[in-house]
């Protein structure tokens, strides 16, 4: 049976204290309703957040706890993850802050792995002031691929619009020595997957964009296109998957190509996000697939320059939260659909 939407527990890592994550995480449950369709907890300690909370004149009512077993529903709950006061300091890259960012990560992140939260929403983190000997990832993403079962693949999301990479977080100078049969097949295979069980599309449709400047000309401009990524999109087209392309990233979103596809799946970091966030910036939601648990964050980062003075926009974050609900409840239904075959049968009819 398909867990309710209201019973669902939503695991919130407070992010930056320093940068916007607090404002847009108590703006988000300021409203009331938002408590009808989740239960938060956000893993931080209730006195700074209490301090934060009347510092931007917010009304959000905080909830402290020491234990998970104490959680309200109905409540916005904060678990004190530590007892020490912190020195905040908004706008300011800080990393005594950054230990605190990580402290709280890290024990959200253990809940969801233990099952005591459903989903997992992370508010923004500084990647400079977050490393350490404990902790040494570049960000979220590939500290969860670590804890958590599966390939984790950034997912970029906007309604209809989902934007992923076959590489992220590198120099784009490396990024055609990354570009292998296996890897292009391992990320289509993630985002198919994830298609079906966390968006319940049946048939999902995949654009691949090219590599090179119009796909590389024949050759002229680049031979990746023409020596890696067709022959690796016809191997899997020929096994099931609807995958086509490469496409020239160029005209690709602005002709509107996009809204053909259930995906797109870019070569390196910015070919796929600086048109992702044109079209969607402030709306958009990073999801993290391919992982046996739910993580959902905003398509922002820590907005120093306005820390502090409650013009944050916390839209990003609401649906980082509305993506982790549908996500859970989507993939329960995909086990209950697999389980019965005439069940799935009847849906596609």
């Amino acid at each position: 049976m398909v867990k309710k939407a209201e019973n669902i527990i939503v695991g919130i890592s407070i992010g930056d204290l320093n940068g916007i994550g607090s404002e847009v995480v108590l703006k988000t449950f300021e409203d009331t309703r938002m408590l009808e369709l989740c239960t938060p907890v956000i893993f931080a300690n209730v006195k700074i957040l209490s301090f934060i909370k009347k510092t931007l004149q917010l009304n959000a009512n905080l909830h402290g706890i020491d234990k998970m077993e104490q959680i309200v529903p109905g409540k916005i709950n904060v678990l004190n993850v530590w007892r020490e006061g912190v020195n905040l300091e908004f706008g300011v890259n800080d990393e005594n802050v950054g230990k605190y960012a990580i402290r709280s990560f890290t024990a959200a992140t253990k809940a969801l792995k233990e099952g005591l939260v459903d989903v997992l929403v992370t508010a923004p983190i500084n990647k400079y002031n977050i490393q350490s000997e404990e902790f040494h990832f570049p960000g979220h993403t590939d500290y969860l691929d670590q804890e958590l079962e599966g390939d984790a693949l950034m997912l970029m999301v906007q309604d209809g619009l989902r934007v992923g990479l076959f590489t992220d977080h590198i120099p784009v100078n490396e990024v055609s020595n990354h570009l292998t049969e296996a890897l292009i097949h391992k990320k289509i295979e993630t985002v198919h997957k994830a298609l079906i069980q966390d968006f319940g599309i049946t048939r999902p449709k995949i654009a691949v964009l090219g590599l090179n400047p119009h796909c590389g000309d024949n050759g002229v401009i680049g031979k990746e296109d023409d020596e890696v990524i067709k022959p690796a999109l016809k191997k899997l087209f020929d096994s099931g998957i609807m995958v086509f392309g490469p496409f020239s990233a160029d005209s690709f979103f602005g002709l509107s190509q996009y809204e053909k596809y259930d995906a797109v799946i870019a070569n390196y970091h910015d070919q796929g996000l600086v048109p992702f966030k044109t079209l969607s910036f402030g709306n958009g939601v990073n999801y993290t697939a391919g992982l046996n648990k739910i993580r959902t964050s905003p398509d922002h980062g820590t907005a120093y320059e306005i820390a502090g003075k409650g013009e944050a926009d916390y839209n990003s974050f609401k649906e980082a939260v509305y993506l982790a609900i549908d996500v859970y409840n989507n993939r329960n239904e995909h086990k209950e659909l697999v389980k019965n075959p005439l069940k799935t049968k009847q849906k596609q009819l």
